[in-house]
């Protein structure tokens, strides 16, 4: 199993995840031209997607979904609360398919398991993919690190989480209180602190490799989220690799 980040950030949210003929996308959050260019950008077309799977309807995670649903003739997986709070910002789908948080299905050759996680929407989820010998755990919009997914990261070999600002950057930053206070909260996002110390717990598990996401291009820098991560990591000395996701382009092809 491969997976790539086709970007992350506030302007736009996508994933590749592929094995055998199998090839989904976690949200799709770019207009459909871009995603097509970026995936050729990493020697992908549009066309060898099976399938798009979304975590919440926010527009920086659905704004492409429609487009390339309907030219593409792809099925869109999404459950029910979020299917309803989308529906203004996709219109028609060629296909609606609907999944239950918490129950596992399938896309093909992919296994899929949607869980809870804390964000401020209809029912926002994570993943869990496996493909039968290795498994993902994709993890962009949460406020808090729950138990919930703490026990999914930890079974898996790979983990996508986001890192998503600097505390300090964040208390200087022009955004209006309302909105800081709104990104500090468990139904937000996660600052690099929170970012570390979920890693800093994880040194144990089967993690091979990590990749932070979803870094806020107003309140943080890749540069800060990485070295207060590896701050906290270098003392236990993990097995996993740590990569980081730009907004700009894809990262490089991770293999499982």
């Amino acid at each position: 199993m491969n997976f790539c980040i086709l970007g992350s950030g506030s302007k736009g949210n996508c994933i590749l995840v592929e094995s055998g003929s199998t090839a989904i996308l976690l949200d799709a959050g770019f207009s459909g031209r871009e995603i097509s260019r970026r995936l050729s950008l990493i020697g992908r077309s549009a066309e060898d997607v099976t399938a798009i799977l979304l975590t919440h309807e926010h527009g920086d995670h659905v704004s492409g979904v429609g487009v390339l649903s309907r030219q593409l003739r792809l099925p869109v997986y999404a459950n029910a609360g979020t299917h309803r709070a989308a529906e203004a910002k996709i219109n028609r789908l060629h296909q609606r398919a609907e999944f239950e948080t918490g129950a596992t299905f399938r896309v093909n050759g992919l296994e899929i398991h949607p869980f809870h996680i804390s964000h401020d929407t209809a029912d926002p989820v994570g993943f869990v993919v496996s493909d039968g010998s290795s498994s993902l755990c994709c993890c962009t919009d949460t406020g808090t690190v729950t138990a919930l997914i703490r026990q999914r990261a930890r079974c898996c070999q790979a983990l996508i989480i986001e890192s998503n600002y600097d505390r300090q950057m964040l208390a200087d930053s022009p955004y209006p209180p309302h909105v800081k206070q709104r990104v500090r909260s468990n139904q937000g996002h996660l600052a690099n602190d929170d970012a570390a110390h979920f890693l800093a717990g994880l040194t144990d598990s089967p993690l091979r490799q990590v990749v932070l996401a979803h870094v806020s291009a107003t309140n943080n820098r890749p540069e800060l989220a990485l070295a207060r991560i590896e701050q906290e990591l270098r003392p236990l000395k993990p097995a996993f690799q740590l990569d980081i996701a730009t907004q700009m382009q894809p990262t490089r092809i991770f293999a499982l």
